[in-house]
Order: structure tokens, then C-alpha cells, then sequence
């Protein structure tokens, strides 16, 4: 396996041939075989990539040699051959004895899923946090797999000139490594440390935030900057954005909440990667409302929805209030796609992100998503802690002073009435 990344601005274009392998075992856990495949195929013309062919093999398990069985290698390398290509790309994720096998056999340089998906993820990394996190993923990626690296670092050696206290060439890859993986570990440490901070210091003053989650390229950043004249890069490609991005939004009713752009999902997110960017993924966590953003026009909506459905309960995000938006609408129109198109109704909202009207009514689900009912508190005058918890618990909009008493009118907001507004309960009107 190759430690180089793609790089799109030498003028050389890799051509790859695309290779999938169906067991019974991944179509009942890896999801859909066909969507999987296309995506690949995205993802490796997102990284600059050439593709020539794709080659699908049908097997009862992995073979733990040759990935796909040997006769099956032959065949791949007859088309190789045949079509020039310089690199075979795996839908899955490959070990390191099956990438050795694999180079060796095909003379190919040979790449997974995960590995394409984060050499996507370096090339578009851009802060300090995005560039720790995708080092990290690599590096806890590369790590079990060094035995596979290449010919020159399999080979540990043996007999005169090795003996003695010196460490192998992998040896000391693998210490370096590990080195760098603490090293890197702990600054991440220090940004989640300052996320965790920071997020108090937002809840402590009432912020309401709110998170744009989705399937990769469902128009998330899109619907950011339209929605908050955010200035974000757009691009029709997966991956488009990798570090979040946060606005603020300002609802129907003048309140202004903060509107937080994530990475996109996608089918069979490496788990390197999920575990480095958690310290980004928890402000979806800490999010007061979920926005789904779901590619209408898609043809794979359905399987994309249950995709992100299913990252987001490993997230622990499963059970957050949630508005599904349904986006893309025009483009949905236009191409007269096979799926029927939801209904506004409920918690599902179906937009085009660029439509003034329906931008216009998302901005209100959102506000009436966020805002529970008007209640009248009636409060004693030197209550001071109950009269902070009512400004604390949504908007005053009405307040009456009595003899010995506070009369005030509160639009409520659901989250914070339940973080802290319990003890008005008894001062309701």
C-alpha cells in the first residue's frame, strides 16, 4: 500500500480500475453494495482519480490472501493490463498482508475506501483541528497495516549486521508512529478542551445552537450560506467541506440562535476517522436542534437517510429534536426523480436552498421547532433566583409588576425549560 497521496495538480492523472467485493456478510452489515460502489466511484474522481472500469465479485466470504481469491486477482490484472491502469481501488478495507499480496500480484498500486477517503479528507483540511484530526485517522490507520507498506518495509532482515540492540527499519517506523500518535492525541486533548469550554460558556448564556447534519453533498453548506450569508466554500463534490463552520441565524422573531455546518456522512465511515473527528462531531451532541439535510434529488435518499440515521445513534444524537429538510427540491422537479417527494408536514420540510419562500419557512420550523408554549409565571417580587430561571427558560415578552408579586408573560424555550426552569412549575398562571 502506497504512502503517497493522490496529488491532482501535477498534471498526472492516475487510472484506476474499481473493485468490489459482495459477501453475504456485507450486504447484511455493510449496507448497499451498489450505492457503496458508486460512491466510490465519486470519491475517487473527487480525488482526481481516473476511473476505467469497475469490477464487482460475488463471494461467500473474504478471502484472507487474496481478498477476492487468486483467480479472481488474475482477471483484474488481465484488465489492468489491457486498459493501462495503475492503480486497483477496493471498496473495502484491505490488510495489511492483503495489500502486500495484492502489489505484488498485480504490480498496481493498491488502495481501500478508507484510505482514499482520507487522502480526500487531507487535501481539504484546512484548520489546525482538521489537519490534527485527519493526521491522526492516517496515522491510526496506517499503523496495523505497516507490515503491508511496501516490500522494502516488510522486510524485518536477519542474520549478520541485524543482531544486537538496533531495532528494525519497522521497528522504528512503528515507535515513530506511536510517538506521533500520543503527540498528536494530546493536542487534540487541548481542542476539546477548549470546545468544552466554550459550549459552557454558551450554555451558561443561553446560546441555542443548532446543527446541519446530512449525507455527504446533500447541499449543507449551501443551505449555510444561504440561510446566514456565510462565507463558505460550495462545490458539487463530495467532501466539500471538512471543518465545521458556525453562524449565527436570526429566526422570525428576531432571536438569533448559532447554526453550525458538520462534515458530511457517508456509507461505511471509517471508524479512524469517526474517532478522530469525535471532538467535532460532539457539537452535534451538544446541539439543541438536529437540522437533517437530505439530498431529495438523490436516487439513493432513502438509504442516505438511514445511513446518517445510523451514525447519528452511534453518536448518542439518535433521541435530539430533529427537522428533517428535504432539499434540492428543484432539482427533484426537474429530473421528475422516481421517488415520491415528501409533503411539508410535521417535522419534514421540503426546500430548495435557493428559494427565498422556502428559506423563509425553514427559518420558522426552526423557531417553532425551538420555542415550546406561552406561559404566564406569577412570582414572588423578592425572588430574585425564580425570575432569573423564567429569563433563563425562553424570551419575556410581557412583564406586570403587583404588590408583592412578578407577572411574567415567557415564550419558552422547550431546551432550556427542561435544563432549567423545573422549580417554576408551582408559579404557573
Amino acid at each position: 500500500m502506497s504512502e503517497r497521496t493522490f496529488d491532482t495538480n501535477t498534471g498526472f492523472k492516475e487510472k484506476a480500475i474499481l473493485i468490489t467485493l459482495v459477501t453475504s456478510d456485507n450486504k447484511r452489515t455493510g449496507g448497499d453494495p451498489e450505492l457503496s460502489l458508486q460512491e466510490l466511484e465519486q470519491l475517487a474522481e473527487t480525488a482526481g482519480v481516473e476511473v476505467l472500469t469497475t469490477i464487482r465479485q460475488n463471494k461467500d466470504t473474504v478471502d484472507s490472501r487474496w481478498f477476492i481469491g487468486k483467480g479472481k486477482v488474475q482477471e483484474v490484472k488481465a484488465v489492468a493490463e489491457e486498459l493501462g491502469a495503475t492503480t486497483a481501488i477496493f471498496d473495502q478495507e484491505l490488510s495489511g498482508a492483503q495489500v502486500r499480496n495484492l502489489e505484488e500480484s498485480l504490480d498496481l498500486k493498491i488502495v481501500d475506501r478508507t484510505q482514499l477517503i482520507l487522502d480526500i479528507f487531507a487535501g481539504r483540511a484546512k484548520t489546525r483541528e482538521g489537519i490534527i484530526q485527519v493526521e491522526l485517522a492516517q496515522l491510526s490507520y496506517l499503523l496495523p497495516r505497516l507490515s503491508g507498506h511496501g516490500k522494502n518495509l516488510s522486510r524485518l532482515g536477519g542474520g549478520i549486521g541485524t543482531r544486537g540492540p538496533g531495532e528494525s527499519k519497522l521497528e522504528m517506523d512503528r515507535r515513530h508512529i506511536r510517538g506521533r500518535i500520543a503527540d498528536l492525541k494530546a493536542q487534540l486533548e487541548e481542542v476539546v478542551r477548549h470546545r468544552k469550554l466554550h459550549r459552557e460558556r454558551r450554555k451558561k448564556a443561553g446560546v441555542t445552537q443548532v446543527a446541519l447534519v446530512g449525507y455527504t453533498n446533500a447541499g449543507k453548506s449551501t443551505l449555510l450560506r444561504e440561510l446566514t450569508e456565510a462565507d463558505v466554500f460550495v462545490e458539487n463534490q463530495l467532501f466539500a467541506t471538512l471543518d465545521p463552520t458556525s453562524r449565527t441565524l436570526e429566526l422570525p422573531n428576531g432571536r438569533e440562535v448559532i447554526l453550525t455546518d458538520t462534515v458530511g456522512f457517508i456509507q461505511n465511515l471509517p471508524h479512524d476517522l469517526v474517532a478522530a473527528f469525535r471532538a467535532t462531531l460532539e457539537e452535534v451532541n451538544e446541539a439543541d436542534l438536529v437540522l437533517h439535510i437530505i439530498d431529495s434529488n438523490s436516487p439513493m435518499r432513502d438509504e442516505q437517510i438511514a445511513v446518517v440515521d445510523r451514525i447519528l445513534e452511534e453518536l448518542g444524537s439518535a433521541g435530539k429534536p430533529q427537522i428533517r429538510v428535504y432539499n434540492k427540491k428543484d432539482l427533484f422537479l426537474a429530473n421528475n426523480s422516481i421517488h415520491a417527494l415528501p409533503r411539508t408536514a410535521g417535522d419534514n420540510i421540503v426546500i430548495s436552498a435557493y428559494e427565498t419562500e422556502d428559506l423563509t419557512l425553514l427559518r420558522q420550523s426552526i423557531q417553532d421547532k425551538l420555542t415550546g408554549d406561552t406561559l404566564v409565571f406569577v412570582v414572588p417580587a423578592d425572588r430574585g433566583d425564580l425570575i432569573a430561571l423564567a429569563y433563563r427558560s425562553g424570551e419575556v415578552v410581557e412583564q406586570e409588576v403587583g404588590e408583592d408579586s412578578l407577572s411574567l408573560t415567557v415564550q419558552v424555550s422547550r431546551q432550556q425549560y427542561a435544563l432549567h426552569g423545573q422549580p417554576l412549575n408551582e408559579y404557573v398562571k
